[in-house]
């Protein structure tokens, strides 16, 4: 597919993304993009991050000429180099986002096997000792780890560099990737860090291609509504850090036997209606790769006829109960009991499964589950029901992990719940 938007218009637009969920600052960080041509496109060195035009970005042409209105980024002789040793990485990602730069500074590197979503996007994570900011050793030192077959590649006490076929590959790997590495620091507060096997990283590989599929009727308005209503979510959810643009499933009941959920690979920032595939009596809408959580979701829609919405997600906080198998308690607040009751916890082999596992776990008297290694699923009586759920759920294991610094959990006596139960008709 030939690229349509400018290389300017795609910089700043990554960049404004990268700003807004403070994964840089107003000085840190430069991207690139190299076209078809060979020229690099880059952010100019010493400009506002939060307030980047499409003007300011600077174009270095293949003979070295350099066009725009100020100077290029001073680290875009790594660029460069990178660029030259990998004519596969057509995009450059550098930012200081904090969790990676704790790494960073500690001179560890992030293990991407702690949950699939980021062992498949970034795979194994390389590491350039330092040489300073700006510096043709720099470079050196940054291309020798692309050259070694690393995208992603952890700076010595400086941040990270990330680098793609295009900018949206290169941003995936640099937001999953720093999605893990905070999972793995919140979960190193409550327990021990489990990481997958290749064995278990193999079972998730192969999105659900073998799903035979079928030619839609025109929508009714009903399901038009419905698509409406679940890419509002759906974007609310990333705004919310609740979803990440590779990771996370939403579905909705349209009927018995048909629902609608999420596409396989796409944003959840800028999903569309059309990117999600309406599924039937286990049949797929022609030319749609659903969602790898489909057989999950189908089985939860076939035991629970009271259940008409489900969610998988990664927020971070509950993610890192599902990384531990450390419990996460939600007795703690009346609210985290009357919307999570006692949450369970989804060995990992289940989830790979025909879904029927799962689905005898969960219901709305368990409506919210750890997904072992693969964060949290949560069900609904609404689309907005579950939403509230999977909020609630973030928030609980949030106040958990708070928790830890000031005292020993306190959570509601017996008699406390058993009055909730009752108020609620919780049992």
């Amino acid at each position: 597919m030939r690229a349509l938007i400018h290389p300017r218009a795609e910089i700043t637009d990554t960049l404004e993304r990268i700003y807004s969920y403070r994964m840089t600052t107003t000085s840190g960080g430069n991207l690139s993009i190299k076209d078809s041509n060979g020229d690099i496109w880059i952010t100019p060195a010493r400009i506002d991050k939060g307030s980047m035009r499409r003007e300011d970005i600077i174009c270095i042409r293949c003979s070295g000429e350099i066009e725009g209105l100020h100077k290029p980024s001073s680290e875009h002789p790594f660029h460069q180099s990178t660029y030259r040793n990998r004519p596969d990485i057509g995009a450059i990602v550098h930012a200081h986002p904090v969790a990676l730069v704790s790494f960073s500074i500690c001179r560890k590197i992030p293990d991407t096997k702690v949950f699939p979503q980021a062992a498949h996007v970034c795979g194994k994570v390389g590491y350039a000792p330092y040489e300073m900011p700006g510096s043709a050793a720099l470079g050196e030192s940054i291309a020798a780890a692309f050259g070694r077959k690393h995208n992603c590649v952890i700076l010595e006490n400086h941040g990270v560099a990330v680098g793609g076929r295009n900018l949206q590959e290169a941003f995936e790997r640099f937001e999953t990737l720093e999605f893990a590495a905070k999972t793995i620091i919140k979960a190193g507060m409550i327990g021990q860090v489990r990481y997958l096997s290749d064995a278990q990283i193999a079972l998730s590989e192969i999105p659900r291609t073998d799903v035979p599929a079928f030619a839609p009727t025109p929508a009714t308005t009903r399901e038009q509504a419905l698509r409406q209503e679940l890419c509002d979510f759906i974007r609310r959810g990333y705004r919310q850090r609740l979803l990440t643009s590779t990771g996370g499933s939403f579905s909705a009941r349209l009927s018995d036997d048909t629902f609608l959920i999420t596409c396989y690979h796409i944003d959840r920032k800028t999903i569309t209606l059309d990117q999600l595939a309406l599924v039937k009596n286990g049949q797929v809408e022609a030319g749609k790769v659903a969602s790898r959580a489909l057989r999950i979701h189908e089985a939860i829609y076939r035991k629970h006829k009271d259940v008409h919405s489900v969610v998988n997600a990664n927020p971070v906080n509950a993610t890192a109960f599902s990384i531990t198998g450390v419990p996460l308690d939600a007795r703690t607040i009346p609210e985290s009991y009357i919307f999570l009751l006692d949450v369970l916890t989804v060995p990992f082999a289940a989830q790979y499964g025909n879904g029927e596992e799962v689905a005898e776990l969960v219901s709305m008297r368990r409506p919210a589950a750890l997904m072992e290694n693969n964060g949290v699923l949560v069900l609904g009586r609404t689309v907005l029901d579950a939403f509230d759920r999977l909020e609630v759920l973030e928030s609980t294991a949030e106040a958990l992990i708070n928790a830890k610094p000031i005292g020993a959990l306190q959570p509601m006596t017996p008699g406390q719940i058993q009055e909730l139960a009752t108020a609620f008709n919780l049992t």
